[in-house]
């Protein structure tokens, strides 16, 4: 085998270890999102998407404390890989988010799709600074 064929070789190894560790991380993120969103929601009977809601602010606080850790060197490659692009990927629900709020906009619920986007961005831009700053 050449030399060529063995650094490819080796490329893919690194890639396929890198996206196992990614689904890991998002197999338990995945888990994390729906026992979370289903017990905020059963505290509260409103339609409002709350379980969403807090699925969003505390994966946007996890994302910022788990990248402000990581670009102190306080977490590894493989450790952010699982963590951060795993679990937070798989526990956040930005497209769940998105399609309640056409949901909410084809109920005619206007004013409830408005407030939900700008209490999930505010919360979530403070979630992350507040993660940042944790780790300084």
């Amino acid at each position: 085998m050449n030399t060529f064929a063995k650094v490819q070789i080796r490329a893919i190894v690194v890639i396929m270890k890198e996206l196992f560790l990614v689904c890991f991380g998002s197999f338990f993120g995945g888990g994390a999102r729906y026992l979370v969103g289903k017990a905020v929601q059963s505290f509260i009977s409103l339609s409002f998407p709350w379980g969403t809601l807090a699925v969003n602010v505390v994966g946007c606080f996890l994302i910022g404390l788990l990248s402000g850790l990581s670009l102190t060197g306080q977490i590894s490659v493989n450790t952010k890989l699982v963590l951060v692009t795993g679990f937070c990927g798989g526990f956040t629900t930005f497209s769940t988010f998105m399609n309640e709020n056409l949901l909410l906009g084809r109920e005619g619920a206007l004013l409830s799709a408005i407030l939900y986007t700008l209490a999930s961005l505010a919360l979530g831009l403070i979630a992350v600074i507040l993660g940042y700053y944790l780790v300084k």
